[in-house]
């Protein structure tokens, strides 16, 4: 189970017009209207998302609570990764920091800057699940990087565009406004795209040395974070990613994480586990984000999880779900 920190769920709740108490309450005009279940900072990926879905009932302006998230985030309030995000010296920094220590604050979300398409991207990388609001949360979660990203470096930053892989809840209008730039919904992909030049604009407060001290922090606590994660969700992790590319072969995906093959082998055998319990595991749970998605065929998802024939995938996925892959998509989008 994944984990998030509770300054997101503070700054959803000041979106929101609530605030969260010191001991988990979230209080409306002085009542508490909804616990949180915190533990040392941090809470499930689960409570995380529940509490998305109920603040986002409670609001009817959903382009409005994403917009007032991103204005309530602050840097300041993300430890040690927010003060090594402002004090990189160029926004390229910023960006390769979030992308590399992101996983200390949530392992519910990842980032990729992608360097080898133009204009460039800065991705949001879903790991395998399936939640109602999740694409809220993704609303959410770019509208703030845009908002500190200007922050970092000012006003005057553009954007290319930004995209979004679900359909567009309200008018796309509103969004382009917020944003300054093309938003693009029904999207292949969940991205910043940024033009080349801006990534080595300077940061206002970029301070070399300052960034350095606190890299090395969280090299520190990413090394500890990595020493617990369980080798099901590493590999989860990666394969959710590769699988549109076929199945990759164990020994591949070992040197991809960091580790022999031999030691692949030795810390799924220690946690009980085959390297085709985790593969399946995992394109059982993409392949249901996936179908829950109307713009993907049956065939697409097919190919996404790393199957070259559909007849092979409905074989397996009614091995897996207990009814074929379009029963599946039915049960979630009823006629």
């Amino acid at each position: 189970m994944g984990t998030v920190t509770v300054a997101f769920v503070r700054a959803l709740a000041s979106a929101a017009g609530l605030k969260l108490t010191a001991d988990g309450q979230l209080l409306d005009g002085g009542k508490a209207v909804r616990r949180v279940e915190a533990a040392r900072g941090r809470l499930s990926d689960k409570d995380y998302f529940d509490i998305i879905d109920w603040v986002s009932g409670q609001y009817p302006d959903r382009a409005g609570l994403a917009f007032a998230y991103a204005e309530a985030v602050d840097v300041d309030n993300l430890g040690a990764l927010g003060l090594a995000m402002k004090t990189a010296p160029t926004l390229r920094g910023s960006l390769e920091r979030a992308v590399r220590y992101f996983r200390l604050l949530t392992d519910t979300v990842a980032y990729q800057l992608d360097e080898s398409v133009t204009p460039y991207r800065f991705r949001l990388l879903q790991p395998a699940g399936l939640h109602p609001a999740l694409n809220l949360r993704n609303e959410c979660a770019l509208a703030g990087f845009c908002r500190v990203f200007r922050q970092f470096v000012g006003p005057e930053l553009q954007f290319e565009f930004v995209s979004f892989r679900h359909s567009a809840p309200g008018e796309v209008e509103r969004y382009e406004a917020y944003f300054g730039c093309p938003v693009r919904f029904e999207a292949d992909e969940n991205a910043i795209a940024l033009q080349p030049p801006v990534l080595d604009l300077p940061t206002r407060l970029g301070d070399p040395a300052v960034s350095r001290f606190l890299t090395d922090h969280l090299d520190a606590e990413l090394g500890a974070l990595s020493s617990e994660a369980t080798i099901e969700r590493v590999l989860a992790e990666h394969l959710a990613e590769a699988l549109s590319d076929g199945i990759p072969r164990a020994g591949s995906v070992a040197r991809a994480v960091g580790m022999s093959e031999r030691t692949l082998y030795r810390r799924l055998s220690e946690a009980g586990l085959s390297y085709q319990d985790v593969l399946e595991n995992t394109q059982k749970s993409l392949a249901e984000t996936l179908l829950s998605e109307d713009r993907f065929s049956i065939a697409e998802v097919a190919f996404l999880t790393g199957f070259a024939e559909q007849s092979s995938f409905n074989r397996a996925f009614k091995r897996w779900a207990g009814q074929t892959p379009g029963a599946f998509r039915k049960g979630v989008h009823p006629a």
